[in-house]
């Protein structure tokens, strides 16, 4: 389905923070696009001591709840496809603790994409069951949690 960015994106400064800097408001694959907008925010972040890399995202985490639930009620429609604060916090989540390079963003942004979108359990369960902008950032929360365990043990078994 072809995304429709409201107006208030680019007039609204929690409905842009919201749509991910306006990258929510790609007219497909808005998640994807999300997530690719979060990799040169990730840049920025990726010296932080691992402290102040989580700190961040406990902030972004919690800001997220906020935008997303204001940005959803304000439209009317509970998580807007546009709406992509929750997957750039899913990409941090899943590079905390990362190396740097490339490769791990690469495959950082696959993992996070594969479980953002094929939504496993409790994944699924969370997406379907809690609401607001708790239920908005917890799925992505927890797609970003599995692709971080999932990165480690590659980068600790395979790498």
């Amino acid at each position: 389905m072809a995304n429709s960015a409201p107006a208030s994106v680019w007039r609204n400064p929690i409905h842009f923070l919201a749509f991910g800097l306006g990258s929510g408001a790609a007219p497909k694959a808005p998640g994807t696009f999300g997530t690719l907008a979060a990799v040169p925010l990730f840049l920025l972040m990726q010296n932080f001591s691992d402290d102040q890399y989580l700190i961040m995202l406990i902030v972004t985490s919690l800001i997220g709840i906020y935008l997303c639930g204001k940005t959803s009620k304000d439209l009317g429609v509970h998580d807007h496809s546009g709406i992509v604060w929750d997957e750039f916090v899913g990409f941090w989540i899943t590079m905390w603790l990362a190396p740097t390079g490339w490769q791990y963003i690469v495959l950082g942004f696959v993992l996070f994409r594969l479980f953002d979108i094929l939504k496993p359990w409790p994944i699924s369960w969370v997406d379907k069951h809690v609401h607001g902008g708790f239920g908005i950032m917890l799925d992505d929360i927890l797609a970003g949690l599995m692709s971080f365990v999932v990165l480690q043990a590659l980068l600790h078994f395979v790498f």
